[in-house]
């Protein structure tokens, strides 16, 4: 199933994306798509008997916008340099164990809304990745299969960063990476039954209509089952929780100078294969 949540920001509501294309409300069925949802296999039985029956109402997408699939996420964990092709373009090495860094749920907008470039920033950049979203309580896991059993769908995600404030100013990522507006998501949370192999998927990203990033999941250091297994042996993993497991070549920060960084009227267009597209434009704080 591809769920979303459409509306102003605040007053979303559930809806499906049924498989002829058309937009289905939801709000008749489940209150919300969140963790209490993705947990729910009897409410999740519910929303796909009456996408198969067909009772869903149609809405309008007309100049409806799409907010985050998931509501009320708890956190979201990040993975850096885990595409070996990105850690090659950066000059780092090959991490021995995940890089984990945090962004906090207040970052994250819709796929489509505007991205604020922050105050004194000079080095804004991009990211497209594979989220990863969390159905099933998980702690201390023990197998890939365990892993992959927690997991609800996969998602979208621009994972914008500041690298001056990154790794220029001291202390921790995190300071780089929790600007407003610095996670877009979506548009869809597709289930993890319709992608059955997290490691064949493609991702790309346009600046300004060129390419910038081409890459595949195949290239990740640490696979989706290693990532969700090795976090959960570290902190405890709640349905609803999200993760960006990476991104492909093809930053700013991988060129050569100067360096394309992001300034305000820039617009970033990226997909991930089957889990949709996503566009912002980017303007000042």
């Amino acid at each position: 199933m591809k769920l979303l949540r459409v509306g102003p920001p605040g007053s979303e509501r559930p809806a499906l994306l049924d498989d002829g294309g058309t937009l289905r409300d939801l709000s008749g069925v489940v209150s919300d798509v969140d963790g209490a949802l993705l947990s729910d296999d009897a409410a999740l039985a519910r929303v796909r008997d009456a996408a198969a029956t067909g009772g869903l109402p149609a809405l309008d997408s007309e100049g409806l916008r799409t907010g985050p699939p998931v509501a009320r996420i708890g956190k979201i964990v990040c993975i850096g340099l885990n595409y070996h092709d990105h850690a090659a373009e950066t000059g780092a090495d090959i991490p021995a164990e995940p890089i984990l860094f945090m962004k906090a749920p207040d970052t994250v907008v819709g796929p489509d809304d505007t991205v604020l470039v922050p105050r004194r920033s000079e080095k804004t950049d991009w990211e497209v990745e594979l989220a990863v979203v969390i159905g099933r309580t998980a702690r201390y896991l023990e197998s890939d299969a365990e892993a992959l059993a927690a997991v609800a769908g996969y998602a979208v995600a621009h994972d914008v960063s500041e690298r001056e404030f990154q790794i220029e100013r001291g202390g921790q990522w995190d300071k780089g990476k929790n600007c407003e507006t610095f996670n877009p998501l979506g548009p869809w949370l597709v289930t993890a039954d319709e992608v059955p192999d997290p490691q064949a998927l493609g991702l790309r990203l346009w600046v300004n209509g060129e390419k910038r990033q081409d890459g595949t999941t195949a290239d990740q250091i640490f696979p989706v089952a290693h990532v969700v297994r090795y976090l959960s042996q570290f902190m405890t993993l709640y349905p609803g929780d999200v993760i960006n497991t990476g991104t492909p070549a093809g930053v700013a920060l991988g060129m050569a100078e100067p360096k394309p960084y992001l300034r305000a009227g820039d617009v970033v267009e990226l997909e991930v294969d089957g889990l949709g597209r996503q566009r912002q434009e980017f303007k000042d704080a």
